[in-house]
């Protein structure tokens, strides 16, 4: 029952800002495609760059959407409201209350990636999006929210997460094979950016899409970076009630 309480919140939260959640969802990656994908004609590894481009930012959608999802809510919650505390107070466990927390987060990442599928449907590119992609989309939506739920504990003060997108999720959108090939980088940058979250979610989802076995090592690495993060935020929360 905690669970489910707390995804309805955020799906009376996203009932009341559909419209400012989707057009959120929709202009940058739009910019993107039409900029990068549209308005420079481009191959990369012998293919049209939109093969390249579409599944980085579907990846790169899904972990903005879910990130800020829980990142921005939970510190004014925390913070201002007071919220967690009346939380911590009540029967609610607390383990459910931060499982809701980050399958609400999922799926409203999924719902941005699932806007960027739709946007482009119309392209005819031939790649191939099937139940294994929406797989990781899910779970890169996890590991992001469960992130931003950490982060969202350790902020001091509103203004801490506009400052956390700048450090974390804005180098990774455009460093973590999105919307280039890091082959290219230093060997030492190469291998640090080829095992951040986003990356892995990156190449899966372009292996999917191309009709390659992304194989489980990938699988693996988010898996190890969710349960991390859900350590990280139970330890928190736990801590904090027993103060």
């Amino acid at each position: 029952m905690g669970i489910i309480t707390v995804l309805w919140e955020k799906w009376a939260e996203f009932k009341r800002d559909f419209f400012k959640i989707t057009l959120a969802s929709m202009i940058s990656p739009l910019m993107y495609l039409i900029i990068f994908g549209l308005g420079i004609q481009a191959t990369s590894h012998g293919e049209p760059y939109l093969n390249y481009l579409i599944p980085g930012i579907v990846a790169m959608s899904t972990m903005t959407g879910s990130f800020s999802a829980v990142a921005q809510n939970m510190s004014v919650q925390r913070l201002y409201e007071k919220a967690l505390d009346q939380v911590m107070i009540s029967p609610t466990p607390l383990w459910q209350f931060i499982a809701g927390q980050i399958i609400g987060g999922a799926l409203r990442g999924m719902y941005a990636s699932c806007i960027i599928l739709l946007l482009t449907m119309s392209i005819r590119t031939g790649l191939i999006f099937n139940w294994k992609s929406f797989l990781i989309i899910f779970l890169n939506g996890m590991v992001f929210s469960t992130m931003a739920l950490v982060l969202s504990f350790l902020a001091k003060s509103y203004s801490d997460a506009p400052r956390y997108n700048a450090y974390i999720i804005v180098p990774m959108s455009f460093l973590c094979n999105t919307f280039f090939s890091t082959d290219q980088m230093p060997a030492a940058f190469r291998y640090f950016v080829g095992f951040l979250p986003l990356s892995q979610a990156s190449n899966m989802i372009r292996s999917i899409s191309a009709g390659i076995d992304p194989g489980w090592g990938g699988v693996v690495i988010l898996l190890i970076y969710q349960a991390a993060f859900t350590l990280l935020s139970v330890l928190f929360i736990y801590k904090k009630k027993n103060l």
